[in-house]
């Protein structure tokens, strides 16, 4: 099932940063309030903020797992192996996970025409840098500059690095959304999550935020929301702060963590419905990559609900407007019969997360999930719905 007789699009590839990604373009004076190296133990890891982070076990990603490892793990694992041993083998970091030349040649070998391309560890820094927003805005718009000189925003129309925007600070957001489209990026990358700016937090649907999705909407850009560190609250039950390990408490053990992603991704989406964001602004397309599909039933039985409850709220069904402006990228654990039978399926969209240990050892291993359907849903989901998305609005 994995010879196919064109070339696939993936939404969710990623690169392991640089040394140098939260320094290059970071003034010194800024880097203890942003990101800095330090060393323990005769190991390097990043201070955030002046604080450690164990976001991930080695932030240098040298050596690193290979691709996938964690892959018989998500489904299922048959063997019945201990999490920490899918993890024991590792190796020299690749040149394809942080040089561009190197990763399109890996694209020919897989049989890919393009990926979106986003960030490992900067998915996981905006949280714990929340309370200092010019540590926010400096942080990132110096990781965008080397993002744009190390990758590129649409490297040779076959890697499209996602630029990363906040909105904690709405007029940084709108400066920073036209340096990245000056420069030709097809898509932009956020958190699904309520962002702390100088009065709270406020959704991004807030209409403080609107000059920012004015211009999206103009641009015809994609913005995708993606798994991070979305601050969500373990409420006790488990240690809060983002943690890679598969741990509760220092043990190896369940943890209700592992929801998490979940949850952040149904608050951000359905918020955005509930705001009315789409009836302000209907060319704006909002992907959720990353964040699963199991919540998506629920998602839609929320918005009937409600649509029930306050008659004359919504200028249409809620669900149809959803189905309309968000597309869906599953885990590839994930129901995809389900989700094709939900959203539609022209708005779903293939992501392997490669190469992320959760993700999948070669990207069209998720050729064998889509057997079932025809070859015109699978040419949408494997390449021709990230295509419309990656072209602008004209």
């Amino acid at each position: 099932m994995t010879e196919l007789d064109y070339l696939a699009f993936d939404a969710d590839n990623h690169y392991y940063e640089a040394i140098d990604a939260f320094t290059r373009h970071v003034p010194p004076a800024m880097q203890p309030r942003c990101v800095q190296w330090c060393e323990i133990g005769g190991r390097r890891y990043h201070l955030v903020g002046g604080r450690l982070s164990r976001a991930v076990t080695n932030p240098t990603f040298d050596p690193v797992a290979k691709a996938g490892a964690m892959h018989d793990y998500f489904r299922g694992n048959p063997q019945g192996r201990q999490p920490w041993e899918f993890l024991q083998e590792r190796e020299p970091i690749p040149a394809e996970y942080r040089d561009r030349d190197a990763r399109v040649a890996r694209l020919d070998e897989f049989g890919l025409e393009a990926v979106w391309m986003f960030p490992t560890l900067g998915m996981l820094y905006e949280e714990p840098l929340r309370d200092d927003i010019e540590a926010v805005t400096t942080l990132f718009g110096g990781f965008n500059r080397w993002l744009e000189e190390d990758w590129g925003f649409a490297y040779r129309d076959r890697i499209f690095a996602a630029p990363y925007l906040t909105l904690a600070d709405p007029e940084w957001a709108v400066r920073e959304l036209e340096w990245a489209l000056d420069r030709g990026a097809r898509c932009v990358v956020m958190l699904p999550a309520a962002p702390l700016t100088r009065e709270g937090r406020r959704a991004v649907s807030d209409p403080v935020f609107d000059p920012f999705w004015a211009r999206v909407n103009e641009a015809g850009i994609t913005v995708v929301a993606h798994a991070g560190d979305s601050g969500y609250s373990s409420n006790g039950y488990a240690p809060d702060g983002f943690s890679a390990q598969f741990a509760a408490g220092g043990r190896w053990a369940p943890t209700i963590k592992a929801f998490h992603i979940e949850r952040a991704a149904f608050d951000f989406l359905i918020t955005l419905v509930f705001d009315k964001l789409f009836e302000r602004f209907p060319n704006v397309r909002v992907a959720s990559v990353e964040n699963g599909s199991d919540f998506l039933r629920d998602l839609f039985k929320k918005l009937r609900s409600t649509a029930y409850k306050m008659p004359g709220y919504f200028a249409e069904d809620p669900v149809e407007t959803f189905r309309r402006n968000v597309w869906i990228n599953p885990f590839w654990e994930d129901d995809v019969h389900e989700v094709v039978e939900l959203m539609g399926a022209e708005r779903v969209i293939f992501g392997s997360d490669w190469p992320h240990i959760e993700g999948m050892p070669r990207p069209l291993d998720y050729v064998a999930e889509l057997k079932a359907f025809d070859d015109e849903t699978r040419r949408r989901i494997l390449r021709d719905n990230v295509r419309e998305l990656n072209t602008p609005i004209g």
